[in-house]
């Protein structure tokens, strides 16, 4: 049987109510609660009963106990969430966010303090990364003496990623001798990918090797303690995992112990955020129920964005809690973030 029109919008309104009134208090709702916040339709308790009577049966709202009144299910945010449309960004919201990102410089200070004001500014999980290209190319390198015959070695892609290691020698290469390696790995290799880098390195030292100089020679021992060769995994970072404790997710202590250390593991984040957040950079996500990353993210929902920085490097923002969240400041809140990310200069 077709339900009446206007009755399904009736049927759609309370519910946008009750979940609403849930996200505030937490508390089962009631009818006659819920009877005295709809000033504006005169529905009396039993006529709004008997709506919630439909909507339970229709899996939207479940009864803890016989006496209580109704929350809403997993089917219920999810409907809830379709209906809602992302707060407009607020010029004045973008410009403050970029005058606070004007004074970082790399990619990784802007992703982590990304990940603090989202945090900030939802009281649930922020999470941030940068996903660098896996054939990244090389804008030049730094090679920096220290104590104890140790030397820092800088490279910076031309995707604005900076990773430092510090590698310790057998013997001591002068800083006049790095300077020397500096020049000629910046002039000979500046623009190439990393890893056609090395192995256009490897070959000359060996093509040249009756020619060997000792420069050459320092070369190879740098290149045996792994020059050019970085890490090209993802820069990330997760700050509010503790709004999570005061939360009831129905978790046992043990439940609870995994899904802090699930987050606290890099690789984990890197695979949540690449699993619901599919879409083209640009287009806002809200995914309910994450029980299909975690069996403890059951109660769990996560709102987030893929963003194409300036220098072309993707970048993917979020903000991880509760299924009873604030879902409309959670999702002003990514916006706000991504916009400032897309604008970002280092």
């Amino acid at each position: 049987m077709l339900t009446d029109p206007p009755l399904k919008t009736r049927h759609h309104e309370i519910l946008s109510s009750i979940v609403r009134a849930y996200i505030e208090t937490g508390e089962p709702v009631g009818s006659r609660t819920l009877s005295k916040t709809r000033n504006n339709e005169q529905l009396s308790p039993a006529s709004i009963r008997n709506v919630m009577a439909d909507l339970a049966d229709e899996g939207y709202l479940s009864q803890p106990h016989t006496s209580a009144g109704r929350i809403p299910t997993e089917k219920a945010f999810r409907f809830y969430v379709r209906s809602l449309t992302a707060s407009r960004v607020a010029y004045s919201e973008t410009e403050r966010l970029r005058c606070e990102f004007s004074g970082l410089h790399t990619i990784g200070a802007h992703v982590e303090r990304s990940s603090y004001i989202l945090m900030e500014l939802t009281r649930n999980v922020g999470i941030a990364a940068a996903i660098p290209a896996t054939a990244q190319e090389l804008d030049q390198i730094e090679l920096i003496p220290l104590s104890d015959r140790r030397v820092l070695t800088v490279v910076a892609t031309r995707d604005h990623i900076v990773r430092n290691r510090v590698v310790s020698l057998d013997q001591p290469i002068s800083p006049d001798e790095l300077a020397s390696i500096r020049n000629y790995v910046n002039r000979n290799f500046a623009g190439w990918q990393l890893g056609e880098a090395r192995r256009e390195l490897l070959r000359r030292m060996i093509e040249e090797r009756a020619l060997y100089d000792a420069m050459m020679r320092n070369i190879q021992v740098l290149y045996q303690k792994g020059l050019l060769d970085v890490d090209t995994s993802p820069e990330v970072h997760m700050e509010g995992a503790s709004n999570l404790l005061g939360l009831d997710l129905h978790l046992t202590r043990e439940k609870l112990r995994e899904l802090l250390q699930a987050l606290e593991e890099k690789q984990r984040l890197i695979e949540l955020l690449d699993r619901f957040l599919e879409q083209p950079a640009g287009e806002l996500e809200v995914h309910v129920g994450l029980e299909q990353a975690h069996p403890a993210m059951k109660d769990l929902s996560l709102i987030g964005m893929t963003v194409r920085m300036r220098s072309g490097l993707p970048a993917k923002v979020a903000v991880l809690g509760p299924m009873r969240m604030h879902y409309e400041r959670a999702m002003a809140a990514v916006l706000q973030i991504s916009r400032a990310l897309e604008h970002a200069q280092f």
